[in-house]
């Protein structure tokens, strides 16, 4: 158990890693526009599209890591009227809702990146971008999303059954 979590949290860090990786894409993209535009009074014509796809891309991919890192927006006041044991089973609650819904949401963009794959379907758009580039981010990310549910699934248990507080950790990131 403790070798997927490990496994898992690894697989987050590299896509949290390529996210910003594709994060600093899209700010060179912007700067060469700038320049050019400021320049030579010309334009790349695709940097607006690319950085949309970049900026999906860079949502989803970062699903897991942020999640890992207990950096979504957590609405906290009843856990903290409950005792650790509690707080734990409650964590464990919601990983296994939050696993629901993230692998609902895996298959369904799934089988929108299949659909444009199958199609050969492009963006109406100068670049005519192959749709099934940009909606692939969609399932992959999702897809991590829903192992790092699970590894936090898992991690509670290990909490559980160690005795470990989890309080070191929330504290450690000022939470």
């Amino acid at each position: 158990m403790e070798k997927f979590v490990k496994s898992i949290d690894r697989l987050s860090n590299i896509s949290g890693v390529f996210a910003a990786v594709l994060v600093m894409i899209g700010l060179t993209l912007i700067m060469v526009e700038i320049i050019i535009r400021g320049t030579y009074g010309g334009t790349l014509l695709i940097t607006l599209e690319y950085v949309r796809y970049i900026t999906c891309a860079v949502t989803f991919l970062a699903l897991g890591y942020t999640l890992k890192e207990k950096g979504h927006i957590r609405v906290n006041f009843l856990q903290n009227k409950l005792n650790e044991q509690q707080r734990i089973k409650l964590d464990m609650y919601s990983y296994v809702v939050g696993f629901v819904v993230a692998a609902v949401l895996t298959i369904t963009t799934f089988n929108l990146f299949y659909m444009h794959l199958q199609s050969g379907s492009t963006a109406y758009t100068i670049s005519q971008t192959p749709m099934a580039i940009p909606t692939f981010f969609m399932p992959v990310g999702l897809f991590i999303f829903t192992l790092q549910f699970a590894a936090e699934f898992f991690r509670s248990i290990i909490l559980l059954k160690t005795g470990q507080s989890g309080e070191v950790e929330s504290s450690a990131l000022g939470r």
